[in-house]
């Protein structure tokens, strides 16, 4: 074994043991449309005196956090996206009434006088009818130690804080502080606050000041001793003062400044997705993933014997470092990353096929040369094609984390780390596993064994039957014409169905105990006032409802009226997307398949020549078209998840072109007099075996999630499995032909022979291979 063979086994060995830990001891991180729950997105909208920017969107970040905290939910995520939007997530709500009102609601800040106190698990004095009774001003609330306060009524709103800032005050060491300034008049009204409240006694509770945000005392801080009675505090020398951090200061001036400066804020985006959807999608994705993986792996055995046994063990080893670095990065999977994790298990064989071709031709070409020597070759010729195809996919997952919504980012994120992984397996555990094989005598003595060092039965139909392709390769534009033609028809026909995601409005399934036929629903809804809704089936028997504008009361009326006639209803999911984040989605659709056809052919153009760019740029529109046509001919809808499909079709079909027009320039560049249709043909025959092996390990993964995924999955894999077949035709039968089109036009020689060519044909020697032979 040499020294190279020792490191990879080595480092593959320490990544393992590694992931295996991680996987043993984390667990993942579920988005809400696998745990359950309800997501919103609120917009942050200019008020008549405050502008919506990061800095208000932040402090009203923190004025719901607090807001929602008082809900009892468990765990909520709050965060802000780009400058004025906020992203909630409540885990487990599945009826979001009562949190959209609590969000909807403006900021309440105030400041009151404190009038007495009640401590803890002290029961409190009676109180005169009048203090309590409800429209009085008076409040009784727990103060930071959970103190009864009683307090009188508001003297001073938010709307008259200036500004609060919090500071480290060294000079007094009085530590972290918090600074208020009030508007003129607001300035006054502080001052007669705090000049009544030092007419008590230090230490009495009345000396005391509480503010209150969301009828919650977020600060009582007692008047300093030195303030005199009725003086009261000047609006620019207020300091609060306490045994606070830096966090506690800045996030108390926050709160302060935030309740002055509220911003109103509208629901423009709302997903429920109840628990028993995520769980079933969860094991429908796992069964996909066994299924698909294992009729993989038995397909690479059978096609690559012994060598495609430690191409499965490479991709179990993939399997569980995809997974590990998943969890340990803290990435929230979500159902198209779920989905995405489940796709590139069948993509990551890609590489191995690869060099496994690479080094069937090496033996078929030198029949004497050792086993390694030929396997060392494969790696070496198929890396350029490898790390081009993994380039164009990491491109496409690129764009949908940077350019998609929701839960296609996470799609993006494990598609990126699925990529990065099989890189990984391939070019460092399949090559240490197959180097040890190759350095047995037995596996190399018995050829028939290791499953490279004869050519393959494809390999030998296409050698045998030599098809001129390329003789007239205008007659195959004609035919993806047509097929181009075909699907155009379809959009203007039957017209796309976007998602509600595309088009605003709101789309809810349910389910019910009792079965209910879409007439029978359509008309009790009518009979409800809810004459426009569209009601489909879904699922397994339930009721999908889309219409336009709903609110939640509107849509707990919807399931009321559907319970008379379905009995005990449920809501499975619940999707709310306002008119112009809609329209902004849209946008965001068409700017992202824009920007990835320019992505790559810049890639491509930087690559190859520009003829082979455009040539696979024009293949890439072709299969996109045809996706979209087939999706409206048969009248699927077209949403976001959709989009993610179509990406990583853009990211697929270019994969395929990439490797067949690297191989026209290894070839060109060798035959520099051959014409380029008989260059075109050889390459094409040459790389057949790879693209038909490849696209069975995806297509063995895209049938069991289209079978097994159910109505959340099955579009998804439907585009892909479409994408696939229609990626494989164009890489052959619309690049290669219009590139040999574009080459009639251009006068520019072939391709010169470069170091990687000649260190391609003149491989370094296995240090265990003395030269000699016999």
């Amino acid at each position: 074994m040499t020294r190279a063979t020792t490191v990879r086994a080595v480092l593959a060995a320490a990544v393992l043991l590694v992931s295996v830990f991680i996987t043993l001891t984390m667990s993942p991180r579920l988005g809400l449309d696998l745990q359950g729950g309800t997501r919103m997105v609120l917009q942050a909208e200019d008020s008549a005196t405050v502008e919506a920017n990061r800095e208000t969107t932040d402090r009203t970040l923190e004025v719901l956090r607090q807001r929602i905290d008082s809900l009892g939910v468990a765990e909520p995520v709050l965060t802000r996206s780009g400058e004025d939007r906020i992203i909630v997530e409540l885990p487990d709500v599945q009826d979001p009434r009562q949190a959209a009102a609590v969000i909807g609601r403006t900021a309440q800040l105030s400041f009151h006088a404190v009038q007495g106190a009640t401590s803890p698990g002290t029961e409190p004095e009676s109180k005169p009818e009048s203090e309590t009774e409800p429209g009085s001003g008076r409040l009784t609330l727990p103060d930071e130690q959970g103190t009864q306060l009683d307090l009188g009524p508001a003297r001073l709103s938010g709307a008259g804080v200036k500004d609060a800032t919090a500071s480290f005050e060294a000079q007094q060491a009085a530590g972290w502080t918090v600074k208020l300034d009030f508007h003129k008049d607001a300035g006054k009204d502080w001052t007669r606050l705090t000049g009544e409240a030092a007419c008590h006694p230090a230490g009495d509770e009345r000396r005391r000041v509480a503010i209150v945000l969301d009828e919650k005392v977020i600060s009582s801080p007692q008047v300093d001793p030195s303030v005199g009675c009725q003086a009261g505090l000047p609006s620019g020398g207020t300091q609060i003062t306490g045994s606070f951090t830096a966090k506690e200061a800045r996030d108390l001036a926050l709160l302060i400044k935030g309740g002055a400066l509220p911003v109103p804020v509208e629901i423009v985006e709302q997903r429920t997705v109840g628990p028993t959807l995520g769980a079933a999608a969860i094991d429908a994705s796992a069964q996909a993933a066994l299924i698909g993986a294992a009729a993989t792996a038995l397909f690479i055995t059978f096609v690559y014997r012994l060598f495609g046994a430690l191409a499965a063990v490479a991709l179990a080893a993939y399997g569980v470092i995809s997974y590990a670095a998943l969890v340990g990065l803290g990435v929230t999977l979500t159902l198209p990353g779920l989905a995405g994790f489940v796709l590139a298990i069948g993509m990551a064989v890609d590489a191995n096929v690869l060099v496994f071709e690479r080094a069937r031709e090496e033996c078929q070409d030198r029949p004497t040369r050792s086993l390694r020597s030929a396997l060392t070759t494969g790696f070496q010729k198929a890396f350029s094609a490898v790390a081009d195809s993994n380039i164009t996919t990491l491109l496409a997952a690129g764009l949908l984390f940077f350019l998609g919504s929701g839960p296609v980012k996470g799609f993006g994120v494990t598609l990126a780390i699925g990529v990065v992984a099989s890189m990984f397996s391939a070019l460092v555990i399949a090559r240490a596993l197959t180097e040890i094989a190759a350095g047995s005598r037995f596996v190399s003595d018995y050829r028939g064994v290791n499953g490279i060092a004869r050519p393959g039965s494809v390999r030998t139909w296409l050698t045998r039957k030599d098809p001129q392709l390329f003789r007239k390769p205008v007659r195959w534009l004609v035919v993806s014409t047509a097929l181009v033609a075909v699907a155009v028809a379809g959009i203007v026909v039957r017209g796309v169905d976007l998602g509600v995601e595309f088009t605003g409005g709101r789309l809810v399934e349910y389910s019910t105990s009792r079965p209910v036929d879409v007439e029978t629903a359509r008309s009790t809804l009518a009979d409800a006032g809810f004459g426009d809704a569209e009601v489909t089936t879904a699922g397994d028997g339930d009721i999908s409802v889309r219409t336009g504008k709903l609110d939640n009361d509107g849509e707990h009326t919807l399931r009321e009226a559907l319970a008379t006639e379905g009995g005990e209803t449920t809501k499975v999911r619940d999707e709310l997307i306002g008119p112009s984040l809609g329209d902004e989605l849209r946008r965001n659709a068409l700017i992202a398949l824009g920007v990835a056809v320019f992505v790559q052919l810049a890639y491509l153009a930087m690559r190859f020549r520009w003829t082979f760019a455009v040539a696979s740029v024009v293949g890439m529109v072709h299969d996109v078209v045809i996706v979209v046509g087939a999706f409206a001919w048969l009248g699927r809808p077209v949403d976001g998840i959709f989009l993610a499909a179509l990406l990583t079709v853009i990211g697929y079909s270019v994969n395929d072109s990439v490797v067949v027009f690297d191989r026209v320039r290894e070839l060109w560049a060798g035959n520099r007099k051959t014409p380029l249709a008989t260059i075109a043909r050889r390459a094409v025959l040459q790389t057949v075996p790879r693209t038909v092996n490849t696209g069975m390990g995806a297509l063995f993964i895209l049938v069991a999630l289209a079978v097994l995924g159910g109505d959340s999955l099955a579009d998804f894999a439907l585009a892909l499995l479409i994408g696939i077949v229609v990626g494989t035709w164009s890489s052959v039968f619309t690049a290669v032909p219009g590139a040999l089109v574009l080459e009639r036009t251009t006068g520019a020689p072939p391709p010169v022979p470069g170091k990687a060519s000649r260190r391609a044909r003149a491989p370094r020697r296995d240090p265990l291979d003395n030269g000699a032979r016999v």
